[in-house]
C-alpha cells in the first residue's frame, strides 16, 4: 500500500497584491524514510497545483528530520524542489523528529502577486527575496563551526546574519524581525546561547531600552558533529520605525527580560495591505514568569495557546488569523491528547508537531506560530 500524506494550507489573498501561502505535509508514519519522502514530495507538488503556485513562488521550506540530513541526498540535491524555474529557496533542516512516529514532515512558505518575485543569493545561507515593495532576507542553516564553545558559535552565527544584513543595506536592531535557535543538546549550550546573544545584542543597540527580536530557542540539531548552535532567522531592512511593535499581554505574562532571556513575546510588522503577527516560542508561564501546571502537558498546552491568543489580541488580531503553529513536545507519550486538542480546536490549519526539549525541564510543550490579517495603512510600504 502506498504511502500517504496529510497536507494543510492557509492562504492570505490581498485583492491586486501579493498572496502568501503557507502549507504543511506530513506523510503516514509508515513505509520508511524513503517512502515517506516520496509521498510528502508528491503531495506537496499537488498542493501547489492546486494552489496555482508556480515554481518561484517557494521562498522558505523547513523539513524537520528524524535521523541525519544526509538522508535528504536520497531525494536529491533540492529536496522537494517545484522543478525548473523554482530558483534559489530558503532551506533549513532540523532533526527534530515528527510526531507521533514519522520520518519527515515539511513546512513551506510562498508568495505570489501581479508583481514578479525576485530572489537572489545574498550571500551563503541568506536568500534576497523582493516584489516591488521592502526586501526580505531569509537566513536559513546558519551552523556553529566545531571546536567553538557553544557561546562562540552564537557569536559567529549572529556576525554572520548582521554581515548579510549590512550587505542589504539594513541592520541587525532595525531589521531582523524573527530568528530560531537550534540547538543539538538545549541542557549544556542554552546558558552559553543566551550570554552570547545578549551580549551581541548589546553591541548591536538591542537592549530593554530599545527592543529584542522575536525568537525560538529549541533542542534541535541542524549541523554536523560538533555543531551546537544553527540559527534561521527573517528580516526586512528598510523597516521604518512605526511599521514594527511588540506584541505583550501583561495580566498573562511578563517580559521575557524579566529573567535575563533576551527576546520579545511577539512582533507585529505592519505594510499599507496587511499585517504580519510573529509569535516566539511560548509556554504555560504565568505573569510573573512562572510555571503553570508541572507534569499536564495538557493543561499546559491550552494554557500556551490561550497565552498566544492574547499576543495576537494585543496587536489587533487573534487566533482565527493563525497561518500555522509548530508544536514542540518533550515528551512523545503527550502526543496523542495534544493532537486531540490541536484538532479539535485548530483542525486544518497548517502544523508540525515535533520532538524537541523546551529550555526549562518543567516545560512540556512550547508553540510557536506566524498569524496574517489584510489590513490598510496609508502612508506605510507594501509587501
Amino acid at each position: 500500500m502506498a504511502t500517504t500524506a496529510t497536507v494543510r494550507s492557509r492562504v492570505l489573498r490581498i485583492p491586486g497584491g501579493t498572496s502568501e501561502y503557507f502549507i504543511s505535509v506530513t506523510p503516514a508514519p509508515s513505509g520508511g524514510f524513503t517512502a515517506q519522502a516520496r509521498a510528502a514530495a508528491a503531495a506537496y507538488a499537488e498542493a501547489a497545483r492546486e494552489l496555482g503556485l508556480a515554481p518561484d513562488s517557494a521562498i522558505f521550506r523547513r523539513i524537520f528530520l528524524k535521523g541525519p540530513a544526509a538522508r535528504l541526498k536520497a531525494l536529491g540535491a533540492v529536496p522537494f524542489s517545484l522543478g525548473p524555474g523554482e530558483g534559489p529557496v530558503a532551506l533549513s533542516v532540523v532533526r527534530q523528529p515528527p510526531l507521533p512516529g514519522g520520518e519527515l514532515t515539511l513546512l513551506a512558505y510562498h508568495a505570489q502577486g501581479p508583481r514578479p518575485l525576485r530572489k537572489r543569493r545574498l550571500a551563503p545561507g541568506h536568500l534576497s527575496v523582493s516584489a516591488g515593495g521592502l526586501r526580505q532576507v531569509w537566513s536559513a542553516g546558519l551552523n556553529g563551526r566545531p571546536g567553538l564553545t557553544a557561546a562562540e558559535q552564537t557569536k559567529e552565527i549572529f556576525s554572520d546574519l548582521a554581515g548579510a544584513l549590512r550587505r542589504a543595506g539594513g541592520t541587525l536592531a532595525g531589521g531582523c524581525v524573527r530568528t530560531w535557535l537550534f540547538m543539538g543538546d538545549i541542557a549544556s549550550a542554552y546558558p552559553g546561547m543566551v550570554a552570547a546573544r545578549s551580549e551581541f545584542f548589546k553591541r548591536h543597540g538591542l537592549t530593554r531600552a530599545t527592543h529584542f527580536i522575536s525568537s525560538t530557542g529549541i533542542e534541535g540539531a541542524t549541523g554536523g558533529a560538533g555543531c551546537q548552535v544553527g540559527l534561521d532567522a527573517y528580516s526586512v531592512p528598510g523597516l521604518r520605525p512605526g511599521q514594527v511593535s511588540y506584541l505583550n499581554d501583561f495580566s498573562r505574562l511578563c517580559r521575557a527580560a524579566d529573567y535575563d532571556v533576551t527576546f520579545e513575546r511577539g512582533t507585529r510588522v505592519r505594510y499599507a495591505d496587511r499585517s504580519h503577527y510573529f509569535i516566539s516560542g511560548t509556554a504555560s508561564i504565568d505573569k510573573a514568569g512562572g510555571i503553570l501546571y508541572p507534569g499536564d502537558a495538557l493543561r499546559q498546552l491550552k494554557r500556551t495557546m490561550g497565552n498566544i491568543g492574547a499576543l495576537l489580541r494585543s496587536g489587533g488580531a487573534g487566533p482565527r488569523d493563525l497561518m500555522y503553529l509548530v508544536v514542540y513536545l518533550r515528551n512523545p507519550s503527550d502526543h496523542r491528547r495534544v493532537a486531540a486538542y490541536l484538532e479539535d480546536n485548530f483542525g486544518g490549519l497548517p502544523l508540525a508537531v515535533v520532538r524537541g526539549a523546551v529550555c526549562r525541564p518543567g516545560w512540556l510543550v512550547e508553540v510557536e506560530g506566524v498569524a496574517a490579517a489584510p489590513g490598510k495603512t496609508a502612508g506605510l510600504p507594501r509587501f
